[in-house]
């Protein structure tokens, strides 16, 4: 069985680390450097940072931030966020990045996954899928963060992103986000088990035992979270954290859990 990674998620405004609810009324968190320093410390698997506002302000992410998080830590490092050329994807592999997430652009060119995945391994490159929930029977696809529906299912896009070359998805469900009550997991498990390629499971986590459910009930292969690893408490205080591996034991099979006495994700994939 694979080592399960746990990947904290950072949502970029500028210069800032931002955190949403329903993917609504983002508020200020802190500096994505000092947020990078402290996961660092704690050995995470991977950082995933997305900037939340590069689509509608018409660029990519900004490499100088990935460059400066890069230089700092050791981690992997996934960005994503207004990515919409390969020569955007070729400058954030040189600031640091190890990989990179395409939504919206994965949707107005189609031949840009494919693209990517030529040039740069479709290891290295994620698609990312931001669903809502209509009733029990339907999903649907949204794109430009979170604003606009295709009319699109989500597994159906999933296996078109895996034709096309992905390498990974990464699922984040907007009713769930930044609520800490859970992942949607039959959401989870209808396009996990879909796939041949993995799946990272976002938006929900509450606990550690949310995140082994996604792994072992929604058939995940990672998991991605940003309020669980950013905040304390019904008042949401402020604290940046990563569950122990004594923790992640609890509700992890010990064949799961990549143990610190061991190499994380290696930044060569």
């Amino acid at each position: 069985m694979l080592k399960v990674r746990v990947i904290p998620c950072l949502l970029l405004k500028n210069w800032g680390i931002e955190k949403s609810i329903r993917f609504r009324n983002p508020v200020y968190v802190g500096s994505p450097i000092n947020a990078a320093r402290v996961f660092n410390s704690r050995n995470v698997d991977e950082l995933l940072l997305l900037d939340i506002v590069a689509t509608s302000e018409g660029r990519g992410p900004r490499a100088e931030i990935v460059a400066q998080i890069a230089e700092e830590t050791s981690m992997p490092i996934t960005v994503g966020g207004g990515i919409r050329d390969v020569e955007t994807i070729r400058q954030l592999m040189v600031a640091g990045a190890d990989r990179v997430v395409i939504n919206t652009a994965a949707h107005e060119c189609e031949q840009l996954i494919g693209e990517a995945a030529d040039r740069f391994g479709r290891q290295c490159i994620v698609v990312s899928i931001d669903v809502k929930r209509h009733d029990e029977q339907r999903c649907e696809v949204y794109t430009h963060g979170g604003t606009r529906p295709t009319g699109m299912d989500p597994v159906t896009w999933a296996l078109e992103a895996q034709r096309r070359g992905a390498g990974e998805i990464l699922l984040t469900s907007i009713d769930r986000d930044g609520t800490m009550e859970g992942y949607d997991l039959p959401l989870i498990r209808a396009v996990a088990d879909a796939l041949e390629i993995p799946l990272i499971a976002c938006g929900g986590a509450g606990s550690v035992a949310d995140l082994a459910a996604a792994v072992n009930e929604g058939h995940a292969s990672a998991v991605a979270a940003g309020a669980f690893f950013l905040f304390y408490g019904r008042r949401r205080t402020v604290l940046i954290t990563y569950p122990t591996d004594e923790e992640l034991l609890e509700h992890f099979a010990p064949e799961q859990v990549r143990r610190k006495g061991q190499s994380r994700l290696s930044r060569l994939y």
